[in-house]
């Protein structure tokens, strides 16, 4: 009998006591009981898991309430070190248009809330649990209808809600700044987020540790929410996402990639006025050295060239990215080729219209539009052969043919010059 009572005593105890720290934690908040899964520190040696996101049954008004129950973390919350994108132009356009959609659909047009939002994904970037590039952490779970990690990417909001091009613009300036290396420090190393109407089951696994308007700020608990643990190698490889084609050039492919560029390039040569367009040399009216600004679409370097040429039948215009390497007169040196970004050349009485580009500043998607190596001539200096010894002056009689002598070659008859050909200046 007294070992059972001992037994009944030790369940009574030790019952009660394994359900309040195994089971779920119970809030009640306007009357109604919030069940929320017990806290859980990963360890080191544990990757955590990036959960879909899934929200608590709660009404607006009693997920406010209880999140103002859930207390900030007292732990030291230190800024993030600055971030600084690598990759082609290409690429960065591509996470710059990926982090400002982000900013904008999350934030809406609010800056300080997008330089939050930002945060957080340079954060999750770095952190080994999410993908390695900012497309793909935008995007991570877009494919899904439901669990995607930023809801804007799978609830149809990009197809329902558009933003006015000047809130696209301020977004896209906040995204280059803070893939620039502009922290907020606030957040510090959150990784996660959500308004405080919502209520997401991941919340009881993490540390609280800012709020931002209406949005509160989470990051993990134990060694992965630390510093030394957001230490990996951010790719370059920047996805293409289909679904910002609509918004963002740099995520057009086929025909629509080709006429994005011809509109850009239209429309940036179209504001030229024309004193602004470029002049040709003092020395030679057909003839231009120009600088070119390389974040202009490529194809408007084309349209620049033929709205200078105008009606020159014949016409040359070169053109280089750095103004301290622009020639400002010719012929040019070999290093003044090298440099070359595109080149422009025309000569009517031959048919002949060339546009180059230097392909490792542009990437083109035809070869024959890049530029290759060779050698540049100014025009009238080509090679001349060299003069063959005269023979000495034989006596002659008039009225008298001499038969030429042993070894002697025919005298070839000259042939016409060709008129002067287009200068071309084709490296690389």
């Amino acid at each position: 009998m007294r070992c059972l009572l001992a037994f009944v005593a030790f369940v009574a105890v030790v019952a009660p006591a394994l359900l309040v720290h195994y089971g779920p934690h119970v809030v009640v908040v306007h009357n109604r009981l919030i069940r929320v899964p017990r806290h859980r520190v990963v360890p080191k040696a544990e990757l955590p898991p990036v959960e879909p996101v899934a929200f608590q049954d709660l009404a607006p008004a009693d997920a406010r309430a209880y999140n103002a129950t859930v207390p900030f973390s007292t732990g030291p919350n230190p800024a993030a070190r600055p971030f600084h994108l690598v990759g082609t132009p290409e690429q960065q356009a591509r996470a710059t248009d990926c982090m400002a959609a982000a900013m904008l659909y999350e934030a809406g047009d609010d800056g300080e809330g997008q330089r939050a939002v930002g945060q957080v994904i340079i954060n999750r970037v770095r952190h080994p649990a999410f993908p390695k590039t900012i497309c793909g952490v935008v995007f991570q779970g877009s494919e899904r209808t439901t669990g995607c990690q930023f809801t804007f990417t799978c609830d149809g909001a990009l197809v329902r809600h558009g933003w006015r091009p000047e809130q696209w613009v301020r977004a896209r300036t906040q995204a280059a700044l803070s893939l620039g290396g502009q922290v907020y420090a606030p957040v510090g190393h959150a990784t996660h987020y959500h308004t405080d109407w919502v209520v997401p089951y991941w919340q009881s696994s993490l540390d609280k540790v800012a709020a931002v308007h209406s949005h509160l700020f989470f990051r993990w608990s134990g060694w992965w929410g630390t510093p030394p643990a957001f230490n990996r190698t951010v790719s370059p490889d920047e996805p293409i996402i289909r679904a910002l084609a609509p918004y963002s050039d740099a995520h057009k492919t086929g025909a629509a990639l080709v006429a994005a560029q011809a509109t850009a390039a239209e429309v940036t040569v179209a504001a030229l006025a024309p004193e602004a367009l470029p002049v040709p040399l003092a020395s030679d009216s057909e003839t231009f050295l120009i600088t070119i600004d390389p974040h202009l679409p490529p194809e408007s370097f084309a349209l620049l060239a033929t709205r200078a040429c105008g009606e020159r039948p014949r016409c040359k215009l070169m053109a280089w990215t750095d103004r301290a390497r622009t020639p400002t007169a010719m012929p040019l040196d070999a290093a003044q080729i090298d440099q070359m970004a595109f080149s422009y050349m025309r000569d009517r009485a031959f048919h002949y219209d060339k546009t180059l580009w230097n392909c490792a500043t542009f990437k083109r998607p035809q070869p024959s539009e890049c530029m290759k190596t060779q050698v540049l001539l100014p025009r009238d200096s080509a090679p001349k052969a060299a003069a063959t010894p005269a023979a000495p002056a034989a006596e002659t009689l008039p009225g008298v043919r001499r038969k030429p002598a042993a070894g002697t070659a025919p005298t070839a008859l000259a042939t016409p010059a060709k008129p002067d050909s287009p200068l071309t200046a084709e490296s690389r």
